[in-house]
């Protein structure tokens, strides 16, 4: 394992409708993320099935995974709320998790060419 990757790094995990996940990604680069993957994914909200119940409900959801620096975390995660507009109701969900080890990502050290 590079040792350059074993610390310093967060994943930054964003929960949104099918169809808003490049949207996230797109904000996540411009603020200086270098990409994201994004994993389908099916929401299981109570307050939803109750609201429309009987009917068939689209429950799709995309989660997008973004591996940043630590020293870049708070920008990227502030673009993402603020464009994302997650600070609304209904828009979905973002938060931070620590990565306690990680390799394969060589190409996120600076001069490094991969």
């Amino acid at each position: 394992m590079n040792e350059n990757l074993k610390k310093n790094h967060n994943v930054i995990i964003t929960i949104v409708k099918k169809g808003k996940a490049k949207k996230i990604c797109d904000i996540a680069k411009k603020a200086g993320a270098e990409g994201g993957t994004t994993i389908l994914g099916k929401g299981t909200s109570v307050k939803e099935f109750k609201k429309i119940f009987g009917l068939t409900l689209d429950d799709d959801r995309e989660v997008v995974l973004t591996v940043v620096n630590d020293k870049i975390e708070d920008e990227v995660f502030d673009a993402i709320v603020e464009k994302g507009e997650l600070n609304k109701p209904g828009n979905g969900i973002v938060f931070v998790m620590d990565l306690k080890k990680i390799d394969g990502i060589v190409h996120l050290l600076k001069g490094v060419e991969g």
